[in-house]
Parts: C-alpha cells; structure tokens; sequence
C-alpha cells in the first residue's frame, strides 16, 4: 500500500448561476487528497491519513475516497471544521484562500500517528500540510520515523503567500528532503527553494543532500528526473486545458503507480530505476496529468481513460 500523508479539504471552485452571479461550488480537494483519489482510480493500493472532520464536507471528503478505492482506516475523525480553500482562476492558473484555522486537519498532531500496518510499502507527503501546526509537526515525524523502513517521497508544493515562518519552513523542507528517496517539484518549486537556474543543472544540488530520485515537472514541456545514474526525460501529453487544479498532483500518482507496478517498493526500499522503468512511470504520470488538465477541477482520470 502506498499511504498518503497530508490535507484533505474542500475547493470552492468559481461557478456561475443561470443568471450570471458569481457562486462557489463546493469539490473535494487538497494536494495529498488528489493524490490518494489518483492512486485508487489508477489502481494502485492505496491508503490516506490525515485529519477528517465529522461535518458534512468530511463526508464529502471521505465518500470521494471510498468510491475511488482508497483505505482510510489510519485517518483521523474528530468534531472540527473541513478546512476551506476557495480558488480563484487567473489565466487558467489556480490561486487560493484558504480558511484552515482550527480545522479537523490543522490539528492533527505528533500524539495522532499510527502504527503502521505491514503492507505499507511507501509514504507520501506535501502541501499546505507541510506549513501549519501542529499538523507539519506530525507529518514530518511520521516521515523521519519511517524513513528506511519504508520508500518515503515529498512534494512539497510550495505556496510561498502561505508560508508565516519562512526559515522554519526552509528547515523542515530540508529535513524531509534529506531523509526522502523520492522528491518531486515544479520547476517554480525548484525555484524557490534553490533559486535560478537550468533544471537540469540545479535538480542535481538536492539528489546530493539524499534522495534516490529528484523529479522535476515542467508544465507542458514534461519532466525531468535525475538519479545517479543520470537524468532522463520525457514529453507532456498535448491536452486541451480547462484548468490546472491537481495536475501535479495527479502526476505524483502516475509516477508512484509506476513504480510500484514495476516492483520498485519491493520491501520497503527503493530499488534500481533503470532508464526503461523510470521513463514508463514518468509517462504514466504525465499522461494522467494530462486527463486532469482538460477537466475543469480536480478530477483524476481512471485508468482505463488511459492510453497506457
């Protein structure tokens, strides 16, 4: 099972009325949600853990994982509130308000985590998650604690106008990308963190601090990942866009059902990606990025809308 760690919330997203008034429609979302939903509809075994809220987006939140085939036993319920992002489209790009104070999933803390079922094979972290407390507290130990014993992968999907503590925040995106076998940004995340330059020039500076694996995503272009081996590439799937809300993370399902399906998490450690595997995956998360742009909000692709 790959068990995905981090925020589950509602997206308000932008709608109209028959009469032309602006409105919010209510989506299941949150950057580690969409990527569990990912994994289940591409049949991945897949887990989520987070902090759930008893109120009706709660159950929104959970049915959504149900249908798609995600286990959610090791969440977390309690009596709070869903954490809120409403989204605001710019040039088909996603901006976002989030209202997390208090939520069911702010308040998971170190004193919520799990025991970890034997079938977990891998782990997955990012988002906002990552930001706030206690909650980052939580999903950063539960990293560090599993780190070794099993494949762990961080997203960090930065969202710098969230970011309160920016050296606390740096620190902690250091810490788990030392301790990760699998990091994957955009190339603006890669940006922020290591500042500018050529992808391929600077995605090597982080598999030095101790990943296996550095992916890069380049919108449109494709990705770009590198290991000690080398880097390898591959194109994006053309795709007519609505929107861009859970690409990334649908692509992080792609590339970890991928793997998975070649046997890489084979007890707990990441094995050798030769050229052919790591590519094959690589494709599988671009071509399924490429579903979820053309639909308006997230909304994986199963894998049978895949040519692949």
């Amino acid at each position: 099972m790959i068990l995905c760690c981090g925020e589950a919330l509602i997206d308000m997203l932008p709608r109209e009325t028959d009469a032309g008034a602006p409105c919010f429609a209510p989506h299941a979302g949150g950057a580690v949600f969409n990527t569990a939903v990912a994994l289940g509809r591409l049949g991945a075994p897949a887990g989520f853990f987070s902090g759930l809220s008893t109120d009706f987006f709660g159950d929104q939140l959970r049915g959504v994982l149900a249908e798609s085939g995600v286990d959610t036993a090791l969440a977390v319920v309690r009596d709070a509130p869903t954490t809120l992002a409403f989204v605001r489209l710019v040039d088909g790009q996603a901006r976002y308000a989030f209202y997390d104070e208090n939520t069911a999933g702010r308040r998971l803390s170190p004193g919520d985590l799990p025991a970890l079922p034997d079938a977990t094979e891998a782990l997955f972290f990012g988002g906002i998650s990552l930001i706030g407390e206690p909650c980052g507290s939580a999903y950063e130990t539960l990293m560090l604690r599993e780190a070794g014993r099993r494949v762990t992968m961080i997203d960090p999907n930065i969202r710098p106008g969230f970011v309160s503590d920016e050296t606390a925040y740096r620190a902690r995106i250091d810490r788990m990308v030392a301790a990760a076998d699998i990091v994957k940004l955009s190339d603006e995340d890669l940006g922020w963190l290591e500042g500018a330059g050529d992808p391929a020039d600077v995605a090597p500076r982080l598999l030095a601090r101790g990943p296996s694996l550095v992916v890069v995503t380049l919108g449109a272009a494709g990705a770009l990942a590198v290991t000690a081996d080398g880097p390898v590439s591959v194109r994006g799937r053309p795709a007519e866009v609505a929107d861009t809300v859970g690409a990334g993370d649908t692509f992080n399902a792609g590339l970890l059902a991928g793997l998975a399906e070649a046997g890489a998490f084979s007890g707990g450690r990441l094995g050798a990606l030769d050229p052919a595997t790591l590519s094959h995956a690589l494709d599988l998360g671009a071509a399924a990025a490429a579903v979820t742009v053309s639909r308006a909000g997230a909304n994986p692709p199963w894998r049978r809308d895949l040519d692949i």
